[in-house]
């Protein structure tokens, strides 16, 4: 695998836990945010100082196409200290004028001084965790933000950064298909380039999850959260948002093109607790632990909590899963071409069994999810690895 092109760094600060959240994130302890820029430091630093020893051609300051701040919450972090993040990165990486470079943020944290330095620092797209317009919703979910900032803050944010993404769930408690469908128009009145829609999830470990085993809290219905997505691919589509991923719509010429590059099995860079990298044909998981990994790399230490060596066959056909989820799918050349493995030699009897099952279809060599597929995508993943 070739030198990435791509980084993702987890900032893992919030000002509390949302009830739904099973990420990798620290809530109420901002005072931890100045070891961790430290230690974040060291470890891209020890990163490439490794590359650079057992790579000859490689570049001590590599070009990036990508840039993705993730969280947590990136704004939680002072803009003095967002200052700072972004200036690890411009000193050790080289950004272009092409590069897409994101940011996560919370609605309730983007001030003006925020936005000026992420915008002075070349970040040329936001991603806004809204998840709803509904005060009530918002209340559910215990988001930390109200429906007059996220209006607030997008006019805000535009005028330096046109490039604006909003996050959206649906099939929350208490939440009808007809406030479902207002949320997505009041999302499109605010003529953002990209939409990410996302069905709440119980995950194990969680508040949430908890909390709708003890009955208090009922999840909703399958049928109306295939309908809200139903709606959701239909309305999107009707005002010129173009699925190109499952949960992922995008205007022309504004698709995401960090996560493209996990979907297509291209190799990245991974900074910061619970991140994930790609690079010499292993996955290296970082330890969850915030604090772990920071006193971890302020050691010395290893911050690798996980390695998974990818052998060929694995890795092709972790490939036409996640090529599966994009829109686009997945032609049997390229995958040929990219992996040395062919799809029929590889899962044709799952591939046929699918496509009796009316999951998937294949248009001039081209497999991809059908419409029902989409519904059932992680039947699909499950039936192919």
């Amino acid at each position: 695998m070739s030198q990435p092109r791509s980084l993702y760094i987890h900032v893992p600060f919030c000002a509390h836990r949302c009830g739904y959240c099973d990420f990798t994130l620290v809530a109420g302890k901002d005072h931890l945010a100045e070891k961790y820029l430290d230690a974040l430091t060291l470890e891209i630093d020890r990163e490439l100082q490794r590359i650079d020893k057992s790579d000859s051609a490689a570049h001590p300051n590599p070009e990036l196409d990508t840039v993705f701040f993730g969280g947590g919450t990136p704004t939680q972090l002072s803009a003095q200290q967002l200052e700072r993040l972004c200036e690890i990165v411009h000193d050790r990486f080289q950004l272009t004028a092409e590069t897409e470079f994101s940011v996560e943020a919370n609605p309730a944290r983007m001030t003006d001084d925020r936005i000026a330095v992420l915008s002075d620092a070349g970040v040329n797209r936001i991603s806004l965790g809204v998840q709803s317009f509904d005060d009530a919703t918002l209340t559910m979910l215990e988001r930390d933000h109200r429906r007059a900032d996220v209006f607030d803050c997008v006019d805000r944010i535009r005028k330096r950064i046109e490039n604006i993404s909003l996050d959206l769930i649906f099939a929350v408690p208490g939440q009808s298909l007809a406030l479902w469908e207002s949320t997505l128009q009041t999302a499109i009145d605010l003529s953002p380039t990209h939409l990410s829609t996302y069905g709440l999830t119980f995950e194990k470990g969680t508040a949430f999850w908890t909390r709708r085993e003890k009955g208090e809290l009922p999840q909703a219905a399958e049928d109306l959260e295939r309908q809200m997505y139903e709606v959701a691919m239909s309305k999107l589509a009707a005002h010129d948002f173009d699925q190109y991923e499952i949960s992922s719509f995008a205007r022309p010429g504004f698709r995401c093109r960090h996560n493209q590059i996990y979907w297509s099995g291209k190799t990245y860079f991974g900074f910061g607790p619970g991140a994930a990298s790609l690079m010499n044909n292993e996955r290296r998981q970082n330890h969850r632990s915030v604090t772990t990994w920071i006193n971890k790399v302020l050691a010395g230490e290893s911050a690798i909590g996980e390695v998974e060596e990818l052998d060929p066959k694995s890795f092709a056909r972790e490939l036409l899963v996640l090529s599966l989820r994009t829109n686009d799918g997945v032609t049997r050349k390229t995958f040929h071409e990219q992996t040395g493995f062919d799809i029929a030699n590889l899962a044709g009897e799952s591939i046929n069994r699918l496509m009796d099952q009316g999951l998937i279809q294949e248009v001039d060599s081209t497999i991809r999810l059908t419409y029902e597929g989409r519904f059932l995508a992680d039947t699909v993943a499950g039936e192919l690895l």
